[in-house]
């Protein structure tokens, strides 16, 4: 049996009929066994936005949206296919849509249930219309359109729903089978429960989907296809010097990943890493190029591979003299953490204070902010971002602090974290001083343009 790929399509790979077609031909060359898509080009921000409308009683500016959303998809199956029986099913997918927002609209309250009913949507839509335009060019390809929600089985946490692994695995083993040279398209981003609820993982979940299918059915292969060729050592739009990287370890594209790379979902590597499975980055519009493949070892290991930045980051400070060798504290501060769900980056600590940097989101919490208030005084500072040089043997490489605050020697560096992790040290500072920072590390620590730049998004 010839080897099992997982593909997934980004929803620039599906903004139209021509960028359908073109993935279509990127996952046959590929012999893709299973293909993951996104919805359409800017479907699920214009799905949160019906939510919101729908939720305020704006049935008028619903209405548009809904509008927009059907001339969009009705366009793209025009293009693909004539068969009306299809053009029935988008239409049937629209009536059903209207019919949550109109719910939502009556009530001015949208569930967690019901949101991810109408946020799995774009995803339904998208993957029929493009299993239509596989089918069209390659009609010898026997293709299975695929409701995720019969295997990816998760907990009825809705809106950020967590896999159940095991169960899900089971019903991969049930349910897909390529000995007719099967070729399954999905959807990402969607699961269901036990019980047969429709759930979301999540924004930017139909990565993490991706790879939880290919940890279900044992690929050999997991392919994100973007429109970016790769991940880069930081980001082009920043720094001129940016590099592609042909090849990274697991470790560092998810230290990358979580400190604000957006080529790829934080969660997206944790099933392949369980199974070993290896990662491509590449780009459907440019299939041709190397992309960037990530795997347990890599020969070439850098001490600085590539460097990220988290913008609207906030330096949270909790003081009370009552720490001074005192035991406890620390337990309470980060208990409030814990029973709000709330993520921290960094930590440092002194004898009487706990600063933590934080998104910026948080500070809308006034039950958290009042939680934290009971334990301590609470100071915030805004308007930070969070710079990460991520890459090798940080925590054993003498001299590499030397080098940061040289090239930082005009720079307010406001906190420090280093210490938790041999891929990483992570850096506060200013965001107006944020791209300037990134650009003079990029110099020190990986080089400045050359022939081996790329002048592509990220």
């Amino acid at each position: 049996m010839s080897e099992i790929i997982v593909s997934k399509f980004g929803g620039s790979s599906m903004r139209d009929a021509t960028a359908m077609h073109r993935s279509a031909q990127v996952a046959s060359k590929q012999n893709s066994s299973f293909i993951i898509v996104s919805a359409t080009y800017g479907t699920t921000n214009q799905l949160v936005e019906l939510i919101e409308e729908a939720t305020l009683g704006h049935w008028g500016a619903c209405e548009k949206l809904l509008f927009n959303m059907r001339e969009n998809h009705f366009e793209i199956c025009n293009h693909i296919t004539d068969d009306q029986t299809v053009h029935e099913k988008v239409r049937t997918h629209f009536n059903e849509l209207e019919t949550l927002a109109r719910g939502v609209s009556l009530l001015r309250e949208c569930s967690p249930k019901a949101m991810d009913r109408i946020l799995s949507s774009g995803e339904k839509i998208s993957s029929l219309l493009f299993s239509e335009a596989y089918k069209k060019d390659f009609p010898n390809r026997k293709v299975v359109l695929f409701d995720i929600r019969q295997m990816l089985k998760t907990t009825d946490k809705h809106n950020k729903a967590k896999p159940l692994i095991e169960e899900t695995a089971i019903r991969a083993k049930e349910l897909v089978s390529f000995n007719n040279n099967e070729v399954y398209i999905s959807q990402g981003f969607t699961g269901s429960t036990l019980e047969g609820a429709t759930t979301t993982l999540g924004r930017g979940g139909s990565d993490y989907s991706a790879a939880l299918v290919a940890e279900a059915i044992n690929a050999d292969i997991l392919e994100i296809w973007t429109d970016v060729a790769g991940i880069a050592s930081t980001d082009p739009r920043i720094c001129e010097g940016a590099k592609a990287i042909s090849e990274i370890s697991y470790n560092e594209a998810s230290e990358m990943a979580q400190y604000g790379a957006k080529i790829l979902h934080p969660t997206t590597l944790v099933p392949a890493m369980r199974k070993e499975i290896p990662v491509f980055v590449g780009s459907s519009y440019e299939a041709e190029a190397k992309g960037t493949w990530i795997k347990k070892e890599v020969e070439n290991k850098p001490l600085i591979r590539a460097i990220t930045k988290r913008d609207n980051q906030v330096l949270l400070t909790v003081s009370t003299p009552k720490m001074l060798d005192a035991i406890g504290f620390m337990g309470k501060i980060f208990d409030v953490f814990t029973r709000h769900e709330i993520s921290i980056d960094c930590v440092t600590t002194s004898e009487i204070s706990v600063a933590v940097s934080i998104d910026k989101d948080v500070m809308g919490d006034r039950s958290f902010m009042h939680d934290l208030e009971e334990i301590g005084q609470v100071s915030l500072e805004k308007d930070y971002s969070m710079i990460s040089l991520i890459g090798n043997k940080i925590l054993s490489t003498a001299g590499l602090g030397k080098t940061l605050f040289n090239a930082l020697e005009n720079i307010n560096v406001r906190m420090v974290c280093l210490g938790a992790s041999a891929n990483n040290f992570n850096i506060l500072v200013s965001h107006n001083d944020c791209d300037i920072a990134i650009n003079q590390l990029h110099t020190a620590f990986i080089g400045a343009k050359d022939e081996n730049s790329i002048t592509r998004s990220w």
